[in-house]
């Protein structure tokens, strides 16, 4: 009990049939001191009454409406108690010692904010892993588009080095909570102050307690204008602006059933070939939180330094979106009407941030991959 208290947030939306398993591997883990908060956002299919009936060291958290991923997160981390905070999808399966590898790494370098393991793709369908990585941290090209890197590959030891990294995916990142603390935004900033009730109930050796914690925060800590999509990239940009640090750590591992699949998308073919398995709703948050995540963190010395790749890549986006997409134009129409809010947003992070563009060049300005350096 001497250790810092990791406080586990899973962030759930009608995922009922996999919440047993992805349960019993934190149950499992040799990392002893955990608190497990679970915030549904209005599922339909008893994900809620199904925690509350079977796993009753859970803290339920029942929404009256879909929060969306960023909103429903900052409700947990205003809930949590712990020194480190994993937010969670439903979908992950841990190697038994995975979140004590992250501890002990966080432990020895007090500048890293955000770790996580090397991730591969599980099969839920036939119930088996396998040797394809999911992701191997967060990697930016020039042109701002950020991939998960690794993804598709089978694993031939090409990702086995621990370092410091652009980013960490939101599959499953732990969390340093005084580095979310320190880069969160206050909410005042904000133009729409919303508050959303909550039915929890928390079960305790001493007794039963019944009550009410809307996890209204006085701080964002992820992007609520994002609703969903991006938001593990944006507060990845923040921490760097920041002065923090992201780790990628394979030697703690977990398996992802990735909802959207395990998708090869390092050159233009592969993500032009891949985009049909994507649906509009994914296509549309990632199309309008992108945008919204460069106004917000960008460096006017950076932008000058990739204006070439950047401003070609969006060309070629606004004829893709044009002639293939056009149901997207719907989002650039969405984006505009919330610029005002996030240029707030920008403001703080310019006035708080401590690098300057020449060390943010490093991390965003990426050229190749270790897929396009290894030469497959």
């Amino acid at each position: 009990m001497n250790k810092p208290l990791v406080s586990i947030v899973i962030i759930n939306y009608n995922t009922k049939h996999l919440l047993d398993g992805c349960l019993k591997s934190l149950n499992e883990q040799t990392y002893p001191h955990l608190e497990i908060i679970f915030i549904d956002n209005l599922s339909t299919d008893g994900s809620c009454e199904h925690v509350k009936k079977y796993h009753h060291k859970v803290i339920p958290v029942c929404n009256d409406k879909n929060l969306g991923y960023s909103e429903g997160a900052n409700q947990g981390i205003g809930m949590a108690k712990g020194e480190y905070i994993m937010l969670l999808n439903p979908d992950i399966l841990f190697e038994k010692d995975y979140i004590e590898k992250c501890i002990v790494k966080m432990e020895e370098d007090h500048k890293i904010a955000a770790i996580a393991g090397k991730l591969y793709k599980y099969d839920f369908q036939n119930h088996k892993k396998t040797n394809f990585i999911d992701t191997a941290g967060l990697f930016c090209y020039r042109n701002r588009r950020v991939i998960d890197n690794g993804q598709g590959l089978e694993d031939e030891g090409q990702f086995d080095t621990p370092k410091q990294v652009f980013g960490i995916s939101g599959a499953c990142p732990i969390y340093r909570k005084k580095a979310l603390d320190d880069v969160s935004i206050p909410q005042e900033l904000n133009n729409k102050q919303r508050t959303h009730g909550a039915r929890a109930q928390h079960s305790e050796k001493s007794g039963s307690a019944s009550f009410e914690r809307s996890g209204a925060n006085t701080r964002e800590y992820l992007d609520k204008d994002f609703f969903m999509y991006k938001e593990d990239v944006d507060i990845s940009w923040r921490f760097l602006l920041f002065g923090w640090k992201s780790y990628y750590l394979p030697s703690a591992v977990a398996n992802h059933g990735r909802g959207t699949g395990v998708l090869k998308r390092f050159t233009h073919w592969e993500v032009y070939k891949n985009r049909s398995k994507l649906n509009e709703f994914q296509k549309y948050y990632s199309f309008k939180n992108q945008r919204l995540m460069q106004m917000k963190n960008e460096l006017f010395m950076n932008v000058i330094h990739d204006f070439f790749p950047m401003a070609w890549k969006e060309l070629l986006i606004f004829f893709y979106v044009i002639l293939r997409e056009p149901f997207l134009i719907k989002a650039w129409f969405v984006m505009w009407k919330q610029v005002p809010g996030i240029l707030k947003k920008r403001r703080y992070i310019m006035k708080h941030k401590r690098v300057g563009w020449r060390e943010m060049e490093k991390w965003l300005s990426g050229k190749k991959s270790e897929y396009l350096l290894s030469g497959k």
